[in-house]
């Protein structure tokens, strides 16, 4: 298991940043493992800008995912882990959207037209968790 993360990031018109993931087609929040030696801040604010050319501030925590019914494929070397991701908010602070070499699209989405674009079940619920966030503070531990 590596931790990672997960950014949820807000503009002020209550657009939340996707990406377009390159490995799969499917769209997602910026986020990804946690280095060696960096904080989940850290790592946050380095993998929004690395894959969408946005700048963040980090605001909250939405939530801590550990299934271990979800294992993650990393293409880039091969590995299988079991899902541990620390999702967090965040408000764009400067940048401007870019795509990376694992973003083919990034782009500002309002929250009614996620149900039609795709997704992982797994990246669903964590925004249907950010919903709940938004609404009474609540966070999910599991």
């Amino acid at each position: 298991m590596v931790p990672s993360v997960n950014v949820v990031v807000a503009d002020d018109a209550g657009r939340i940043l996707l990406i377009r993931r390159t490995d799969n087609g499917n769209w997602a929040v910026p986020g990804g493992a946690i280095d060696l030696g960096e904080s989940m801040i850290d790592a946050a604010v380095r993998e929004t800008r690395e894959e969408s050319g946005i700048d963040c501030q980090i605001t909250g925590l939405i939530g801590i995912y550990t299934d271990p019914r979800h294992l993650i494929h990393y293409t880039s070397n091969d590995e299988v882990r079991q899902e541990f991701s620390i999702v967090l908010s965040a408000r764009p602070v400067g940048g401007e959207p870019a795509t990376s070499s694992e973003s083919s699209e990034v782009q500002w989405t309002e929250l009614h037209q996620l149900p039609g674009l795709q997704m992982d079940r797994s990246m669903r619920l964590r925004l249907a968790q950010y919903e709940i966030y938004l609404a009474s503070g609540g966070q999910h531990l599991g």
